[in-house]
């Protein structure tokens, strides 16, 4: 059974000059949101002229390190029974669509669902290394769902049953290496602010685990437990990359203290 009204679904973003890829994303939802709430960091590109283009409901804001701070002010200003939050690169597929517009028609006591995501990196998507299916809490009923707005990779905080749906969620991101750089170095500069919220004091232990041992057994995982090795080339990249975020981090927090 399909939902016949699209009404009960808000599609909550929070964006920072997006133009390369919003209207991809906005373009997914049409056929889906009730209303687009956009919290928008002080973009100084095209985003919110796209986001106009699209009838968004635009909140204007700083930008803090923490993401997150800002989808939590786009998920409070929803006002449909559910909310779907994406980021500026993602894209809803069109089966993905009637799955979600299906488990919303029912009446059930489900708050919350896991979305499989395909992530896009280095001109492929990525089938192994722990990243499909890179399940994300990304639907709920508006006031049952929130993130904690403390972590770079955390998901949202769902209160009550849970399920998961099939159809993938599209993550495009890192289309070239240096959008990736980008990225990186916007999350390790997170990251070190992080070890020194939670560090009381420099020692040869922590150094130790930031740099040879967090790094190496990430990469180990990553690359040969869960097969990172099938993606080729990126697949590599992909395991090095995400093990050097705790050296480089670690190195950040030293640096800066």
């Amino acid at each position: 059974m399909q939902i016949k009204n699209v009404n009960k679904i808000s599609v909550v973003l929070a964006t920072y000059n997006e133009e390369d890829t919003l209207e991809n994303c906005l373009e997914s939802v049409e056929k889906l949101a009730g209303e687009i709430v956009i919290v928008d960091g002080g973009s100084t590109d095209k985003t919110l002229d796209i986001a106009r283009k699209f009838k968004a409901k635009i909140i204007q804001t700083d930008n803090p390190p923490i993401f997150h701070i800002n989808k939590n002010k786009a998920i409070d200003a929803a006002t449909k029974e559910w909310i779907l939050q994406l980021d500026a690169d993602e894209v809803v597929t069109k089966d993905l669509v009637k799955e979600i517009k299906n488990v919303i028609s029912l009446a059930s006591d489900i708050n919350g669902y896991w979305i499989p995501r395909k992530n896009f990196f280095l001109g492929k998507f990525l089938t192994k290394g722990g990243q499909y299916p890179d399940y994300t809490l990304r639907l709920y009923r508006r006031g049952k769902g929130r993130l904690p707005a403390e972590d770079v990779h955390e998901q949202a905080v769902v209160e009550g049953k849970i399920s998961f749906l099939k159809c993938d969620l599209l993550h495009l991101r890192d289309k070239n290496f240096s959008k990736y750089l980008e990225r990186f170095n916007r999350y390790t500069d997170l990251l070190a602010l992080q070890i020194k919220v939670s560090s009381n004091r420099k020692n040869i232990f922590s150094s130790l685990n930031f740099i040879f041992i967090k790094p190496t057994i990430w990469f180990l995982k990553a690359y040969f437990r869960h097969r990172g090795y099938v993606d080729g080339f990126p697949g590599f990249i992909f395991a090095l990359f995400s093990s050097l975020r705790f050296p480089i981090s670690y190195i950040k927090f030293m640096i800066n203290e």
